[in-house]
């Protein structure tokens, strides 16, 4: 397995495995496009790639907002492949977005996770994230909690 920064190439894989993956977040191809566009300004974004032997087997997708000290990171988005998962490729993709962050001068990560969502929160856990917080029906379609995670970076 390889993690790598996503390309154009990737993308028709990315949104495939997004559809197919119903915890993953829902958004439109133009926003994964945007995401290929350098952004020097106060946001920020990446968007990695996990490549095994067949191809895309995952992705994941960070943000920063403002610069320096003062700037905030959010891991918007993980995704694997049903096929790929417990493997360590979430760990691998979230470790990726989190340098990145780090590079970029944010001092602490977020992200939201289902509350059903077990594995998840077991891996977030393990990275050091800890829970600071619940939205109350948060996701629809199924209707769930969010769980509010952050991790400090320095």
């Amino acid at each position: 397995m390889t993690i790598r920064p996503g390309g154009a190439v990737d993308l028709e894989a990315v949104i495939r495995l997004e559809r197919a993956t119903a915890e993953a977040p829902h958004w439109a191809e133009s926003e994964y496009a945007a995401m290929l566009v350098p952004a020097s300004g106060a946001v920020r974004r990446c968007f990695f790639v996990a490549e095994g032997e067949l191809g895309v087997i995952g992705f994941a997708v960070g943000k920063v907002i403002g610069i320096g000290s003062e700037s905030s990171a959010e891991l918007e988005s993980v995704a694997v492949a049903a096929s790929a998962r417990r493997a360590g490729v979430g760990r691998a993709l979230c470790a990726a977005v989190i340098d990145w962050c780090l590079a970029q001068g944010a001092q602490a990560i977020e992200l939201e996770v289902r509350a059903a969502s077990s594995g998840a929160i077991a891996l977030y856990s393990g990275l050091g994230f800890v829970v600071e917080g619940r939205r109350p029906r948060y996701y629809r379609e199924p209707m769930d909690d969010a769980v509010l995670m952050r991790l400090k970076l320095a």
